[in-house]
């Protein structure tokens, strides 16, 4: 059987790590076919699923750290898709809320800090227009052959109205019975890609601001403001589903906080309408996102074993800024933040554990946020990103983001990198 890291086994050892490391909250997923194995209410629980998040937050509890949890986070039950198509059926939302609803009646005693879905954006566009991530749907071929089916001009846009739908009915639900009873908040994780104009073009800046609608603001928008950015109607026109009445009074405002996960920044380039290129959601925006801009200058070094990863510090604080003014100035937690180095056998173990950059990424990144918060952003807390190396859902063990280095050729022993050993001095103001 896959294993990943066996977290599930070892999540003593897990909060020990914690613990040592001196950190006083831990974000964490449930994952929803390990208490639900077919998905619904209907298709019994698992006992056993459900006891092991329940020692798991007893265990952080027991050691002084809160736990951050997560209800959705890349894994859907494969059952729900089997049986009317997933989140592409709006019998999800009915699904996801039940299956909510079930995570407040277990874990909210001690839960007091809910994230509904983590990243929608990469659910979206991963599975369902490039079809490179579950459940591999396309119809405009970028990496693999579509041969799954699907709808990439459409499906998208589905599968992230269906996803708000689904965070604002179990918001509704949670504000309603159980937030006054237990005292918790409740909010949403979104990727937080900060793009700069790759020229002082008015139409690159234009695109700039096009990309982010399509992606932080696809989901922002509707959540502060009611409505899908004006932008992505302009563009998609009908192709994007529209709310009801109710629904823009249900999803507006279903946020006590977000949370962002920011990894880097990308210039942002206009690409003029071409009628040979195919409608999808990534060709929509008529703009292109870039690591280098017009006079060839990288937007930062890429991290080892990364594709995706570009070390840009101060673009968290121009996106913070950013969302402050437009998205009414909302609660922010940093829910995801780090950066990697690229697995390598060869290297001596004592080599491995070197992990200076790790360091030096994360003062420089605290360094922005501390100018941000100077300057009135609500930002609440920031959680590094990772733990311990694990398994990356599109890039396997190549890229080892943890502050714990994992032994995949030693039965998984962690054993602290130089920034694990650094992160408590740190934190007691030792270093």
């Amino acid at each position: 059987m896959f294993t990943a890291i066996d977290s599930y086994k070892r999540y003593k050892e897990e909060v020990k790590g914690l613990k040592d490391l001196g950190v006083d909250f831990h974000r964490f997923s449930i994952s929803w076919t390990r208490i639900l194995p077919k998905g619904t209410l209907s298709g019994g629980v698992n006992q056993e699923g459900i006891d092991h998040y329940n020692n798991f937050i007893d265990e952080l509890i027991k050691n002084d750290i809160t736990p951050f949890v997560t209800i959705l986070h890349f894994d859907p039950p494969q059952a729900l898709t089997d049986k009317y198509g997933g989140i592409l059926n709006r019998s999800f939302v009915k699904d996801f809320k039940d299956y909510s609803k079930l995570c407040f009646k277990l874990y909210g005693d001690r839960v007091k800090n809910w994230i509904t879905i983590n990243e929608p954006w990469i659910m979206a566009k991963m599975g369902y227009d490039k079809g490179v991530g579950p459940p591999g749907r396309c119809s405009v071929q970028t990496v693999f052959p579509c041969t799954n089916g699907g709808n990439s001009a459409t499906e998208p846009y589905i599968v992230s109205h269906h996803l708000l739908l689904a965070h604002a009915s179990t918001v509704k639900l949670y504000r309603k019975k159980f937030q006054e009873k237990q005292g918790g908040q409740i909010g949403i994780c979104l990727v937080g890609q900060f793009v700069k104009p790759y020229s002082s073009s008015v139409e690159d800046k234009a695109a700039a601001k096009r990309i982010i609608d399509f992606e932080l603001g696809w989901f922002m928008e509707p959540l502060v403001y009611g409505s899908y950015p004006k932008s992505m109607r302009r563009f998609v026109k009908d192709r994007l589903p529209h709310f009801t009445e109710k629904e823009k009074k249900m999803i507006k405002g279903s946020l006590d906080f977000v949370g962002i996960n920011y990894y880097s920044t990308r210039y942002g380039r206009n690409n003029p309408a071409d009628p040979q290129t195919p409608i999808s959601y990534s060709n929509d925006p008529l703009a292109l996102a870039s690591i280098t801009n017009a006079n060839g200058t990288q937007i930062g070094p890429q991290a080892g074993g990364s594709r995706f990863v570009y070390s840009y510090p101060q673009g968290l604080q121009q996106l913070l800024k950013f969302m402050k003014k437009k998205y009414r100035h909302p609660k922010i937690y940093i829910a995801e933040n780090g950066i990697t180095e690229a697995k390598d056998d060869k290297l001596r173990l004592s080599d491995a554990l070197k992990d200076p950059h790790r360091i030096q990424s994360i003062l420089r990144h605290l360094y922005w946020i501390k100018k941000a918060i100077k300057s009135g952003v609500n930002v609440k807390g920031y959680f590094h990103y990772t733990l311990s190396d694990n398994f990356e859902w599109g890039e396997g063990y190549i890229p080892r983001f943890g502050l714990y280095y994992v032994d995949y050729k030693d039965n998984l022993k962690r054993i602290p990198k130089e920034s694990a050993k650094w992160l408590p001095k740190f934190l007691k103001g030792e270093a």
